[in-house]
């Protein structure tokens, strides 16, 4: 074999491709070769400039390479896998880890053969990022069957944040996605939070629906390997008590499938696919999917998003809600509604040549949508009257099962100790309503709304959040009614009919069972909905704005006062668009500033998050932490307002904490950050999610591949070669100085003049 024919790809060979065509397009090298293995020089040059970042090349030549000649055609390096990241790990990885992070001690150098000399001349990789991108392109080569490749420096090279971006759209999507059938199954049924004695798979297929159940106990047959429990719910699916004989015997809960024909004539059922967040939450969630849904409709995958919303519409036809996940110990457990708004944004991205279909498509999704809204959020005991508000209040008996096995266990210790009992002997007795205790009953109420809230656990909600009117809620619940009533107004003549029969809450609120309606008696009008809206932002004004603080707090609905912890939810009545102008112009001028740390907007103030301690350890929705849909709902709020620097400004922040860390930390990209450490190493009680991983991220996490897609929309072209080259936001918002720049300079300027503050 010629050497040419190691290295020539042709005219329109693309070295930024994706992982999968990439690799494939490599034909598997074989034959004869003088020298192949990469050759590493232990103790060499280390330099202390940031690495040859694409368009940001450095006019000064590398200094100890072998190949040192000019060079017309991109470099290309000829390379053994197994041997090299053999060779890597060795030489670069000193914490074994199976990562090339900036705390690693290695050298940070390694020489590695070119392709157009056979192997014979070498070139030296350096510096933490691109010897990380090395380790993690081996990884992949070695994914897709490949033991020799020709490997472009340019995806050694790679802009960070377009690789990141990249990989996001290209690799981690697709790796997220799960789809449950029968080709599914043996992936989505794994389930890290089972502790139960009961590991074979088990499916719960709802009520109604014959086909389904048949079509899985068919798969049950025909993989006996699986050993699937194939279990029928009945009816009633979310009754406290069925819910909780379930706990040991826990399951994946169906959801939406598709008609398809066998390839035999006849035909089948499909599952839809959907992605979910990642690492040890491999199911469908609720809040989680809105925000994917939204990175998804910025990557073009339109399809893809549009079917989580048809899971929810399935979830609220079977399940009564859309559910926290799909697995058996969630059935009494929502989250955050987002669903009008998320179906809103999918259907603006439809293709226009069938607005038949478009339409249909939506109709169905409000009204699902609707029914959640009465039969849910509206009724008792999540609705409370006397505000007119709404709170976090599932049912539910018992421990939550789905948590980590220690995690009650400061919580029970007193009782066992009490009743004599180990932890477990007491758990059990409890669960089985043995033993009585009315204040573990209030604590445990408090824990599943803390958990219906997306927001566990926080010192925010200790011991109250079933009792809070929260700001959150009502703002989604406003977006909920006006979203309602636009998309009556606009696509559906003002008339909607609802097809399912429950209960419609009245308005005005009376508790006279005469005022309680079928859905089923009147058609929905936009009118109604809109004074729904208007009547609930009146109510958050009187309950849950404070002027004097210039900042939305929740409502204690028992104790009947603001709890006056500080919050970043305030902001999402920004982007609900409940707040006036004058309210909104208070909470960026008087408030944000509370919140706004180096790399974007953290949970709460830290005054509000109070001492931390031994006893009383970092909660991970608390002061420092900061999570991606807080960023994205402050980013699209203040948008809405016209407050575009601002959102700029923070987007910057949050996008330079993740950059600098993917640069730094081998790729990667986790769940939630320390915003003030620009940390992914968390030392809170769950740890952080997306960070155990070998040599490669493959999946990143959820909604933070979805914030960092959507967060670049927001970047000006300057922004985005100063995140780029990691420019601190203190350096270029001219904050370090006290001075505020206009953001129109030249990131290249920039990091021309700070060159000597960030390394690689």
């Amino acid at each position: 074999m010629s050497t040419t024919g190691l290295h020539d790809y042709g005219e329109h060979h693309n070295p930024l491709t994706d992982t999968r065509t990439y690799y494939a397009n490599q034909e598997q090298h074989a034959g004869s070769r003088s020298r192949t293995f990469s050759s590493s020089q232990l103790g060499a040059y280390h330099p202390k400039s940031r690495p040859n970042f694409g368009a940001h090349a450095h006019s000064r030549r590398r200094r100890l390479s072998h190949d040192d000649k000019p060079i017309s055609t991109p470099r290309r390096f000829l390379i053994d896998v197994d041997e090299t990241i053999r060779l890597v790990l060795e030489q670069e990885d000193t914490d074994g880890d199976f990562q090339i992070s900036v705390t690693d001690s290695g050298p940070k150098l390694m020489s590695l053969g070119t392709a157009t000399s056979n192997g014979f001349k070498t070139f030296d990789v350096r510096g933490t990022y691109m010897l990380s991108n090395l380790l993690q392109e081996l990884a992949l080569a070695r994914d897709n069957g490949r033991s020799r490749i020709v490997l472009d420096e340019a995806r050694l090279t790679e802009n960070p944040v377009d690789r990141l971006s990249r990989m996001i759209r290209t690799s981690f999507w697709h790796a997220l996605t799960r789809r449950i059938d029968g080709d599914g199954l043996e992936i989505i049924c794994a389930d890290p939070k089972n502790r139960s004695a009961h590991l074979n798979p088990r499916i719960y297929v709802p009520h109604g629906e014959p086909k389904m159940v048949e079509y899985y106990r068919q798969v049950a047959r025909d993989k006996p390997h699986l050993k699937l429990d194939v279990v029928v719910l009945p009816k009633v699916c979310d009754d406290e008590a069925f819910v909780k004989s379930l706990n040991d015997k826990p399951g994946l809960l169906a959801l939406a499938m598709e008609e398809v024909d066998d390839g035999k004539g006849g035909k089948t059922l499909k599952g839809i696919p959907f992605t979910v967040p990642g690492a040890r939450f491999n199911e469908l969630y609720n809040w989680d999917s809105y925000f994917m849904a939204l990175g998804l409709l910025v990557d073009g995958q339109v399809n893809l998003a549009k079917g989580m919303v048809d899971h929810f519409i399935f979830e609220i036809k079977h399940y009564n809600k859309v559910l926290n996940g799909n697995r058996s110990y969630y059935l009494c457990r929502s989250q955050p509604p987002f669903l009008t708004d998320m179906a809103l944004q999918i259907y603006n991205q439809l293709p226009r040549n069938d607005m038949a279909a478009n339409n249909a498509w939506l109709k169905r999704a409000i009204q699902a949508a609707i029914k959640e809204y009465h039969t849910v959020w509206m009724s008792r005991p999540r609705y409370d009257p006397e505000t007119g508000l709404s709170r976090f209040r599932p049912g539910g008996l018992g421990i939550p099962p789905e948590t980590e096995a220690s995690h009650f266990t400061h919580i029970l210790q007193p009782y066992a100790d009490k009743h004599g009992l180990s932890i477990l002997e007491f758990g059990e007795k409890y669960n089985d309503g043995i033993l009585k205790e009315p204040e573990l009953d209030e604590y445990f109420l408090h824990d599943r709304a803390v958990r219906e809230s997306g927001h566990d656990t926080t010192y925010r909600f200790e011991k109250r959040c079933a009792n809070l009117a929260t700001v959150d809620l009502n703002a989604l619940l406003y977006k909920f009614e006006i979203d309602i009533a636009t998309a009556i107004l606009n696509v559906f003549d003002d008339e909607l009919e609802l097809d399912d029969d429950f209960v419609l809450q009245p308005f005005p609120y009376t508790s006279s069972p005469s005022a309680f309606k079928s859905s089923l008696s009147r058609k929905q009008n936009s009118s109604e909905w809109l004074q729904r809206a208007e009547h609930r932002r009146a109510q958050m004004d009187t309950y849950l704005w404070n002027e004097g603080k210039s900042l939305y707090f929740d409502y204690d609905t028992v104790t009947k006062r603001q709890s006056l912890y500080e919050s970043v939810t305030a902001f999402w009545a920004l982007w609900a668009g409940c707040a006036s102008e004058e309210q909104a112009w208070r909470l960026i001028s008087n408030s944000m500033a509370k919140f706004e740390v180096i790399g974007g907007l953290a949970s709460g103030t830290e005054e509000s998050r109070g001492k931390i301690s031994l006893d009383r350890p970092n909660r991970q929705w608390d002061y420092p932490y900061a999570w991606p849909p807080h960023q994205i709902m402050a980013w699209v709020g203040l948008e809405r307002y016209g407050y575009n620097e601002d959102a700029q400004r923070l987007a910057y922040r949050w996008l330079y904490m993740m950059t600098t860390a993917f640069v730094d930390f081998n790729g990667v990209v986790p769940e939630k950050f320390d915003a003030v450490k620009l940390s992914h190493l968390v030392a809170a009680e769950y740890g952080n999610q997306g960070v155990d991983f070998k040599m490669v991220p493959r999946e990143g996490f959820g909604w933070m591949n979805a914030s960092y897609q959507i967060g670049l929309t927001f970047l000006g072209t300057s922004m985005r070669r100063a995140v780029s080259a990691c420019i601190s936001p203190e350096v270029y918002f001219g904050l370090a100085d006290g001075s505020r720049a206009t953001g129109q300079a030249d990131a290249l300027d920039i990091v021309t003049s700070h060159m000597h503050q960030v390394q690689f």
